[in-house]
């Protein structure tokens, strides 16, 4: 049986077609609504607070419409909290042992708190998440400082977190505050696209984490250099900001103290907002982009991604 050239040519072109439109298919991008958490803060008290059109958002370069605005505020909005210290700190950090406590103490009753340290590359939480802050005060100690392999990664460490955290609330504001020098001793050398710290910024942004860095210097010879101060800082700027968070430090030296820092991490979460949205989302997890403005004058500090899937419906 012979077959005309043009008819076989027209089924192979068929099948192509037929193929081309279901992977097309398998492949299209669906709305759905998706949401994260942000810090606005006004450089004035704004009567009626900031309405939903002052804001202004684009994930990954495009338009997105914003669906909700609500102001996240106690007792209507729960908040978690792990207070993340670096046991290869050098000792002095047990002067400011006072007020980490103090810190935790004066949460409100609807935050949970609990304290880890960073140890081998895990988050070892010295209690589970608790309002009972006498207990989680009483947990605090001083770094382990000169034991072998204490000092790694806080970005393992992070990660490690973020992949357990302590809890399945689902609707609960998840802080971190980690307290360390920033130095990825797997990666000594500075890289802005570290592979550590992308990786755990991408684990804190998929566990909805917030986090804020406080410099405190570690010991060792190599961390008395600038350049390890220097190294560090940046890392952990990039990170904090890259969450939604922020850093602080006070040039190469340990601060005097924590207490300016505690203060403005309280008024950011008190300045915190749940946003939604909606964007195109395709058959397989991912990350976007984002951007968020305001026309109102204010500081804005959102996440630079959003972790969006369909199973977020």
């Amino acid at each position: 049986m012979r077959t005309h050239p043009f008819g076989a040519a027209f089924l192979l072109a068929a099948g192509w077609l037929l193929a081309a439109s279901v992977a097309l298919a398998a492949d299209q991008k669906q709305q759905i609504e998706g949401s994260t958490v942000v810090t606005i803060l006004p450089e004035k008290e704004i009567p009626g607070g900031i309405p939903q059109d002052a804001l202004h958002l684009k994930l990954d370069g495009k338009e997105a419409a914003v669906t909700s605005f609500t102001a996240l505020r106690a007792p209507e909005s729960r908040v978690e909290m792990v207070v993340l210290i670096d046991d290869g700190a050098r000792f002095s950090l047990g002067t400011e042992m006072s007020e980490i406590a103090k810190f935790i103490a004066t949460e409100g009753p609807d935050t949970r708190v609990a304290v880890g340290y960073m140890m081998n590359g895990r988050a070892a939480l010295t209690t589970p998440l608790t309002t009972d802050y006498d207990a989680v005060e009483r947990s605090l100690r001083l770094p382990m400082t000169g034991e072998p392999g204490i000092s790694g990664s806080p970005y393992f460490c992070l990660s490690d977190l973020a992949k357990h955290w302590p809890s399945s609330d689902a609707h609960a504001r998840r802080e971190v505050v980690m307290i360390t020098d920033g130095v990825d001793y797997y990666e000594l050398h500075y890289d802005p696209e570290d592979p550590y710290v992308r990786a755990a910024m991408d684990d804190a942004v998929r566990a909805r984490l917030t986090v804020y860095g406080i410099y405190w210097r570690s010991s060792g010879r190599f961390d008395r250099t600038l350049y390890a101060a220097a190294d560090g800082q940046n890392l952990m700027a990039q990170l904090a900001e890259g969450t939604g968070g922020t850093s602080y430090w006070e040039g190469i030296g340990n601060p005097v103290t924590l207490t300016p820092y505690f203060q403005d991490i309280d008024r950011r979460i008190d300045n915190q907002y749940e946003l939604g949205f909606m964007t195109a989302a395709g058959s397989k997890p991912e990350m976007q982009s984002v951007k968020l403005t305001v026309s109102v004058q204010a500081k804005v500090d959102a996440p630079q991604e959003v972790y969006v899937h369909r199973g977020a419906e």
